[in-house]
């Protein structure tokens, strides 16, 4: 049973060697333990300490790609290397290295096939209050949109089993952690949340930049998602509004024809039809768009046998 450790980086020559230093060498029910890092395009000696410091692999982009890239070639690299379990960690050292062991034992138990860290967010000290409240409320619609039970959907400590490595998909450029918790939830991988502990800050986050743009980029991440594995659903919520304010108008406007008063109502007519044309257009783009995801489906399983034939056995199938 091998587990690698993946930390994406982007210029974290000053804390990498920290987070490394504090990963377990060994843990019980495991029998390899190797560490890769995605430098995604750093200017810095990120590499090089990483080097030194003994790290296994190294996954190399030569120009900045983002969180959410990073993410998955990390995961690409550690299943071409044969990992069974693949845990992700920040190189900001956010979070203590040994509860990795809490974040395998529920894989390693045939428990589930993603485990999610949730962070004490209330008790971390260098949240503001807003980030509190704004990790809450995000986390609370990724619960609503994956119909799952995961208290901190923006937590990056995670583990992933090698089956559910293989089938994770990200499409935005943002970050991994939302819309992955969305298409575990939707496609019903085994999903659980284990709580887990945060060290001291030593660098400012640099996905939260500004309030109002984390809010945005997450909303458009969740709903993206959202939209992507249930499109029908999710369409048909947005035509339901047009289609009924549309009938009340047509009834009303029916009444008063029934009582010989309709003349002057005419362009309350138009507007009532107008507003069912429109419900029944987005109505019809719903069921496009759900002919779209079932072939995705079925993409998504000729890209899961592709990439079992591509990667190999598991270290336990050998």
């Amino acid at each position: 049973m091998k587990l690698i450790i993946q930390i994406p980086c982007y210029n974290e020559a000053e804390t990498l060697e920290v987070t490394l230093n504090d990963l377990p060498k060994h843990i019980d029910g495991i029998d390899e333990i190797e560490y890769l890092i995605i430098n995604d395009g750093s200017q810095d000696n990120t590499v090089e300490v990483a080097k030194k410091w003994g790290v296994h692999h190294v996954v190399n982009f030569k120009q900045n790609q983002g969180l959410a890239k990073g993410f998955i070639a990390g995961l690409d690299g550690c299943l071409r290397c044969g990992a069974d379990i693949i845990v992700n960690t920040d190189a900001d050292d956010q979070y203590k290295g040994e509860d990795i062991e809490k974040l395998v034992r529920p894989i390693l138990n045939g428990e589930a096939d993603v485990v999610i860290g949730a962070r004490p967010i209330d008790k971390t000290e260098h949240f503001s209050y807003i980030k509190k409240k704004l990790q809450h409320f995000g986390s609370w619609t990724v619960r609503k949109a994956s119909n799952t039970k995961i208290p901190d959907a923006p937590s990056g400590f995670r583990a992933y089993s090698r089956e559910a490595a293989m089938k994770m998909n990200v499409v935005n450029d943002y970050t991994y952690t939302l819309e992955t918790i969305v298409q575990a939830g939707r496609e019903k991988i085994p999903m659980i949340s284990v709580p887990i502990r945060t060290n001291g800050e030593l660098r400012p986050s640099r996905l939260f930049k500004s309030i109002w743009g984390y809010v945005k980029k997450s909303m458009l991440t969740i709903l993206r998602a959202y939209v992507m594995y249930k499109p029908l659903k999710a369409f048909t919520l947005l035509c339901v509004p047009f289609v009924t304010v549309g009938l009340a108008i047509g009834f009303r406007f029916l009444y008063y024809m029934a009582h010989g008063t309709s003349s002057g109502h005419v362009q309350s007519l138009i507007l009532g039809c107008t507003l069912i044309i429109i419900g029944v257009l987005i109505f019809v783009q719903g069921i496009l768009a759900d002919t779209i995801a079932a072939n995705r489906r079925i993409l998504q399983d000729v890209q899961l046998h592709v990439k079992r034939i591509e990667y190999g056995p598991s270290n336990e199938e050998e």
